[in-house]
């Protein structure tokens, strides 16, 4: 007896209800291809009218099935899916797989079926893959309750919001004969999603990579959950990047598809690999599966084809490995065992009549003072596969080799060497062991859930005074309400100073003429303030009085901030000021809590991060100060979980130390 996800991928008995005797129909192809599929369990055919189908006996009734199956494949009309899902929970079916569309993705009374399934499939405690999908193919239990019929066994999960992508995906698997463990195709995920694939796949011993392909997240606090407790490699490509992918993603299968930089944040949070189209998503989830982990970066190539080399060089240097020269020892030696027209630097390029007994001498010789060797096929070359193994990291890259190379990369699938059609595609693959190990180190635990602040947003002021509680810097500040405190708080801060209004209903204060910079006398103060609350008196804006701070001297400016995602919580951004924020949109996101290791991290991702190593005879900025305050504001947001924005911008970074400028915060 099979209980939970066992019943659905390792049933011992399937009742495929919609059977047909058509062979143009799906009820007829998947019961073809549970049969063809060599599944081992027993197999009931549920047709109202047949007598049998494929040699099968066709049951007629639900009510005829017998006690107890473990799995139904329905492929019937959208309508009568929950009554007959009712009728098969009688009979004490443990699971099903709900192929039929028609439900949330079709409209309103789609989404009406939709529930009324979940909640038949919650009352009989049926687990329940779909509506709206292309069912379930696990090679390893012999079960394709799914099309096309692919049985070649792997070691990749994959999982699919998409049945078209996830069947590309297993069809290019298997031309590579490198296989799959399983393909889900979610559907609508009724039931059964993307969290609780993962935490079952992460405890399957036949699966090393899950691969996802998804458009949004079901459940985002076990989706979290999940990543964390998951100890094999994630692969995600989650689409619904722009703004309208993501209308389309939410069209689509009704799915919420959540702001992407907040998928960025999140997946660097759980190292996750992020994939950015279909081929990263295969590539990746192929070297993590097939490519073995190297031990640095340092990489030889030994090529045939000196145009294809340099191809590698320009992905490797970019993606961050080193493509050093030889030592001269070694280049000396090789060059007595290839001919003298070829080239023994790195890359080694033996040219166009390199055979594989030669890519062997040479890859023998000098592969022991490297960590990744990358052999790259550019001709003809037969034997190729017996040249590269599966136990070492050859990252092998075949192209140009027309009929020899498509049977040497079947016969290198076959033994498990994953292989690549381009130097690039090659690189970049082998680049998700460099991204694995940053990511790895900035894991961090899932933020705590209680309230200590309520309220709308807080004034300049309160702001302030917030920061100064969590230890957080701020420019010398005073409120004032009358002359008489400008003059004794000016006096006191030592001009100039700035006057802005102290109000929580002026966002954005620049724009709304609520800030006087430069200030350099009494005098001026005294006319800036009166300026400023006629200004806001006349709009009938309600405000505490205003605030007058130092002005502080120039720094580097960055700025720092929180914003809060519906799905996923607190995310911290940093960016530089000026133009990197506003022009060039250089800003980084990532996942709250976060330590100082991990903000230095996240500001490494900056492209004009250099800008803090002191530019033009400006001096260096203080990284560990800005990584203090980034620690800080991951501390205040974890005591303060209600606060939904906050914006330090600008803070002035010092050769030591830094100030916050300007400060707001939304709760």
């Amino acid at each position: 007896m099979k209980r939970g996800l066992d019943a659905i991928f390792k049933p011992d008995s399937i009742a495929v209800v919609g059977a047909s005797t058509n062979p143009e129909k799906l009820g007829y192809q998947i019961l073809e291809n549970i049969i063809n599929g060599g599944f081992k369990g027993t197999v009931y055919p549920l047709n109202p009218k047949a007598k049998d189908i494929l040699g099968l006996s066709c049951v007629n009734d639900p009510a005829d099935l017998p006690e107890g199956i473990d799995l139904a494949v329905v492929i019937i009309p959208a309508g009568v899916v929950p009554a007959t899902l009712d009728r098969l929970g009688e009979k004490g079916v443990r699971s099903a797989i709900v192929i039929t569309g028609g439900f949330a993705e079709a409209g309103d009374e789609g989404e009406k079926l939709q529930k009324q399934l979940a909640g038949i499939a919650e009352k009989r405690e049926m687990r329940v893959i779909g509506p709206n999908c292309q069912g379930v193919n696990y090679a390893y239990h012999n079960l394709c309750a799914s099309w096309p019929l692919i049985r070649l066994r792997g070691d990749m999960a994959i999982i699919s919001q998409s049945g078209t992508v996830g069947a590309a995906l297993i069809d290019w698997a298997s031309e590579e004969r490198i296989g799959f463990s399983a393909f889900v195709s979610m559907g609508n995920r009724a039931d059964v999603d993307e969290a609780e694939l993962i935490e079952y796949f992460s405890e399957d011993p036949s699966t090393k990579v899950i691969t996802l392909y998804i458009e949004g997240v079901k459940s985002p606090e076990q989706f979290q959950r999940s990543l964390q407790n998951c100890g094999k490699p994630v692969v995600i490509f989650k689409a619904g990047r722009t703004a309208r992918g993501k209308i389309a993603a939410e069209s689509h299968t009704k799915s919420l598809a959540g702001r992407d930089e907040i998928y960025n944040a999140l997946f660097k949070k759980y190292g996750v690999v992020r994939a950015l189209d279909i081929e990263e998503l295969y590539d990746y989830s192929k070297a993590l599966a097939y490519l073995p982990e190297p031990k640095g970066n340092r990489m030889l190539i030994v090529t045939s084809s000196g145009g294809a080399a340099i191809i590698a060089i320009d992905a490797a240097e970019e993606l961050g490995f080193l493509v050093d020269p030889m030592k001269s020892a070694m280049a000396e030696e090789i060059s007595k065992v290839i001919p003298p027209h070829c080239i023994t630097v790195n890359p080694i390029d033996l040219t166009g009549d390199a055979d594989a007994a030669m890519f062997k001498r040479v890859m023998d010789m000098a592969e022991k003072d490297y960590d990744i060797v990358m052999p790259i096929f550019g001709d003809p070359v037969p034997g190729a596969v017996d040249i590269v193994s599966a136990d070492k990291c050859h990252l092998v890259a075949y192209l140009g080799g027309a009929d020899v190379e498509r049977e040497e990369r079947v016969k290198m699938g076959e033994r498990k060497i994953a292989v690549f059609p381009t130097p690039e595609r090659a690189v970049k693959a082998a680049s998700v062991y460099l991204k694995l190990g940053r990511i790895r180190e900035t894991k961090e635990s899932l933020p705590p859930e209680e309230a200590k602040v309520t309220g709308n947003m807080l004034t300049p002021v309160d702001a302030f005074a917030l920061l100064e509680r969590y230890g957080i810097a701020v420019s010398p500040y005073f409120r004032v309400t009358n002359h008489d405190d400008v003059k004794r708080y000016g006096d006191a801060l030592g001009y100039p100073v700035v006057l802005k209004v102290n109000s929580s209903e002026v966002i954005h204060k620049s724009d709304e003429g609520g800030i006087v910079l430069n200030i350099q006398s009494a005098d001026d103060a005294l006319r800036a303030f009166d300026e400023l609350c006629n200004r806001f008196d006349a709009r009938g804006v309600s405000y505490d009085g205003l605030l007058v701070a130092r002005q502080m001297e120039p720094g580097t400016e960055v700025m720092l901030g929180v914003t809060k995602d519906e799905q996923f919580g607190h995310a911290l951004a940093f960016g530089l000021g000026g133009i990197f924020v506003e022009v060039l949109k250089d800003v980084t996101f990532r996942m709250l809590p976060l330590s100082k290791e991990g903000v230095i991290d996240m500001i490494g991702d900056l492209r004009g991060r250099k800008v803090l190593e002191g530019v033009r005879g400006r001096p260096p900025a203080d990284v560990d100060a800005i990584a203090e305050l980034g620690e800080r504001l991951s501390r205040l947001i974890e005591e303060n979980p209600l606060i939904s924005e906050l914006d330090l911008n600008p803070v002035a970074v010092y050769e030591k130390g830094l100030v916050v400028l300007d400060a707001r915060v939304i709760l």
